[in-house]
């Protein structure tokens, strides 16, 4: 005889008819054993199936982590990066890091804006350049001018003589005279020599360059690092999908395996969810079809395939991503309703009538 997996509904309700079948039971004859044997198939049960879960749960844990650390990953590292030159697995991890160079491109151009110790040094040797040389009488056809300075744009930018020498730091100085000693040096409308102040500009040209080089510097530091990290964001999303797969195989093999623990344990499952009152019943049933297939579920499907896809390093492809959150939902919901009306309306009506003015 088939075995159905609800009861057929009757004229009178089933709870009654259990609520008489238990009381006549315990005025029978033999009552106190019945109940130590019921005691006693409980107990096993529940036994039975602490263990069985603990095992579905810890081997295919156990199997997971020890093939992907020991096993997998070495051979799959090795490999990786002997056997071929590669850093990414796919253009979209290859975008992925040209975005945080871009974005590490602005955070270092936004420090420099408000980096003052750097502008200040700056600013302070320009300034003691142009207090030096511009208390300079000089002859008129030899005044000193500059070039477009690299600092500060919009200084002097169409003014330039030809007859002034310019250094490194495109700041042009006066012509060099042979023999330019205290004694033959020009004299001002004071008659008094000029004095002509040396300038070391050693210092001024180190700056920049220490800036330079520092800017440069961290540049190839986050190269680096970034290389690094989606190499072994590679590395790590091969192991994932072969490790995966062997977990998958784990758990399958166990359920073949402990395929008459797992029936108790859906037996006791069953029998717990049922024990419960017809209010939480229904509230778990909204909880769990509100997060699957609620009005605020598209996103977290959104994130929850982008991981996945990310997990096993495959392309993460907007377009594949849009189509599932827009059908897989639809569908789940349709599974829903005819799961509530076509088995849960049979084995509990209670529970659909209350969930039905919950809703409402």
């Amino acid at each position: 005889m088939e075995k159905r997996a609800f009861e057929q509904t009757g004229l009178i309700p089933r709870s009654i008819i259990r609520t008489f079948d238990r009381f006549r039971r315990q005025l029978l004859k033999g009552a106190e054993k019945s109940v130590i044997q019921e005691f006693r198939v409980s107990r096993y049960q529940v036994l039975v199936s602490v263990k069985c879960l603990i095992k579905l749960i810890t081997i295919p844990l156990l199997v997971n982590f020890t093939t992907k650390n020991i096993v997998l990953l070495p051979i799959t590292e090795y490999l990786w990066n002997t056997q071929q030159t590669e850093i990414f697995l796919n253009s979209y991890q290859e975008n992925r890091a040209f975005v945080e160079m871009q974005d590490f491109e602005e955070k270092l151009f936004f420090e420099s804006l408000i980096e003052k110790e750097s502008y200040n040094e700056i600013t302070n040797q320009l300034t003691e350049v142009n207090q030096n040389y511009s208390s300079l009488p000089v002859f008129p056809e030899l005044k000193l001018e500059k070039e477009p300075s690299p600092v500060v744009w919009g200084i002097h930018d169409r003014t330039k003589n030809e007859n002034l020498k310019k250094n490194s730091l495109n700041i042009l100085f006066l012509p060099s005279e042979e023999n330019m000693d205290i004694d033959n040096l020009p004299k001002n409308n004071f008659n008094q020599p000029l004095n002509f102040t040396s300038i070391n500009n050693d210092k001024f040209i180190s700056s920049i360059n220490n800036i330079e080089n520092s800017l440069t510097q961290k540049f190839q530091e986050k190269t680096l690092e970034l290389a690094i990290f989606y190499n072994q964001q590679s590395i790590q999303a091969i192991t994932n999908l072969f490790g995966d797969f062997i977990t998958f195989i784990t758990i399958s093999f166990l359920l073949v395996w402990l395929k008459p623990e797992i029936i108790i344990l859906k037996s006791f499952l069953t029998e717990s969810i049922y024990s419960l009152s017809d209010t939480t019943k229904s509230f778990l049933l909204i909880l769990l079809t509100d997060l699957l297939v609620g009005f605020h579920s598209p996103r977290g499907w959104e994130i929850f395939i982008e991981f996945m896809l990310r997990h096993f390093g495959l392309p993460e492809n907007q377009d594949f991503i849009y189509l599932f959150v827009a059908t897989f939902p639809v569908l789940l919901d349709t599974v829903f309703k005819y799961w509530i009306f076509r088995y849960l309306n049979q084995i509990s009506p209670s529970t659909v009538a209350t969930y039905h003015n919950m809703i409402e």
